[in-house]
């Protein structure tokens, strides 16, 4: 078996060009594979990791997905508000520990703006029950005298380059659909979040009441004629909340989530949803999963393609190499002898092609993994193949292997005679 691989190897050598290139299509395989996979993995973390150490949200009468996306990922709107009475009448629940308000619809230059409590940097928690974090500055006061203060997410931050104490200015609406700019009332930023990796670091951040405060001169979704409220007066009215688009509860024990969500359900006052976080994510996905099996499918296709080239320069070399498995035949290797030989050779170049895909793929995670991470929130960190991957790269393996094995039975049926006979 030894005499074998060294024969398979001088062979090998001796083709090295159309075999490298083949070795290298197989690596280019490879790294798309793992990196779907990886991309795939990152982005199912980043969606759990969204939020923590909340047992529900609650919104308006609303699909529980619908409420997740606006609540949490601050995609779309929901349905409908909620008024603040309900607001505090869930939070006095004996069973709930914290409550937080969140009111948006409003952006700056295309990052959502969420208006809340300071007890938000607090509470918040994601990945692994992980804090917020302030890179520079504080959380805004939520008091009348810090009316207009702001706090902004990394990406808001870094993308426009803010830094502490620049002024912004919202407007009215959000995305494609923003409009009507309340210039007239600037905010200032007192603080910048550290890197989340979620939708968080797309944010801007500022008090109920400053809500209220730029939307005075407002009634139904657009402007009153001829009304202006300057900035330092808005201070004078009530800027206490009347409706908000949802909240997050967090429970003294996770036992009662099951009751107090069949309360909010079962609310008297208004039409209200509560959502366990975990079950509408795994309903999110669900939806979502099926672009990442696409992307899986087009990698192994890719992988499929790539070994399907290494089998048809094995077979496209039988025809040059007849004298040479014909002298070898003559000298006492057998046709399993044969088979041997060319299924080495083709696993030999499988196994160079998937070394060189993971060294490419841990190339890319140093070189590329910390510009992914910034700008889509995706950990593309260096790491070992974990045992997903190693499932996959067996398979990349075998079927290698069964492209092998194909030209060496194709070089079994080939007679001696065929070998040596010499070809005019």
């Amino acid at each position: 078996m030894t005499a074998l691989l060294r024969i398979a190897l001088r062979s090998a050598w001796n083709r090295r060009l159309t075999l490298g290139l083949t070795a290298a299509a197989i690596a280019l395989a490879t790294t798309l594979l793992l990196g779907v996979e990886r991309a795939r993995s990152g982005a199912r973390e980043a969606f759990a990791s969204s939020v923590s150490g909340t047992d529900l949200i609650v919104g308006a009468r609303a699909s529980p997905v619908q409420l997740l996306l606006a609540s949490v990922f601050r995609v779309g709107e929901p349905a409908a508000e909620m008024s603040w009475r309900s607001y505090e009448a869930i939070a006095a629940h004996p069973a709930v520990a914290w409550s937080l308000p969140l009111s948006f619809g409003d952006s700056h230059r295309g990052f959502p703006v969420l208006g809340t409590v300071p007890a938000y940097f607090e509470r918040y928690r994601h990945g692994a029950g992980t804090a917020l974090r302030m890179k520079a500055g504080r959380a805004f006061s939520g008091t009348l005298d810090g009316l207009y203060e702001a706090v902004v997410g990394a990406e808001v931050a870094g993308r426009p380059g803010h830094r502490l104490n620049d002024s912004i200015v919202l407007a009215h609406g959000g995305g494609e659909f923003a409009h009507s700019e309340h210039s007239d009332k600037p905010f200032r930023i007192v603080g910048i979040l550290e890197r989340t990796g979620t939708p968080v670091d797309r944010t801007v951040f500022v008090s109920l009441a400053a809500v209220e405060a730029v939307h005075l001169e407002w009634a139904g979704g657009a402007p009153l004629p001829g009304v202006s409220i300057p900035a330092e007066f808005a201070r004078k009215f009530d800027l206490a909340p009347k409706r908000i688009s949802a909240m997050l509860v967090g429970l003294k024990n996770r036992a009662a989530a099951l009751r107090v969500q069949r309360f909010v359900n079962d609310f008297r006052a208004e039409a209200l949803t509560a959502v366990l976080p975990g079950v509408a994510l795994d309903e999110l996905w669900q939806v979502v999963g099926v672009a990442e099996r696409t992307l899986l499918a087009v990698s192994a296709l890719v992988v499929a393609v790539g070994l399907a080239g290494l089998a048809a320069v094995v077979l496209a070399g039988l025809d040059a190499r007849r004298r040479e498995l014909a002298i070898l035949r003559s000298v006492g290797a057998g046709p399993r002898h044969i088979v041997a030989l060319l299924a080495a050779e083709g696993t030999m170049v499988t196994l160079a092609g998937m070394a060189a895909g993971l060294l490419l793929l841990a190339a890319g995670a140093l070189t590329l993994g910390p510009q992914i991470e910034a700008r889509y929130g995706l950990a593309l960190a260096l790491q070992a193949p974990a045992g997903g991957e190693w499932r996959l790269l067996g398979a990349v393996l075998a079927t290698g292997i069964v492209a092998s094995v194909l030209p060496g039975w194709r070089a079994y049926s080939l007679s001696l005679a065929d070998g040596l006979t010499p070809r005019l």
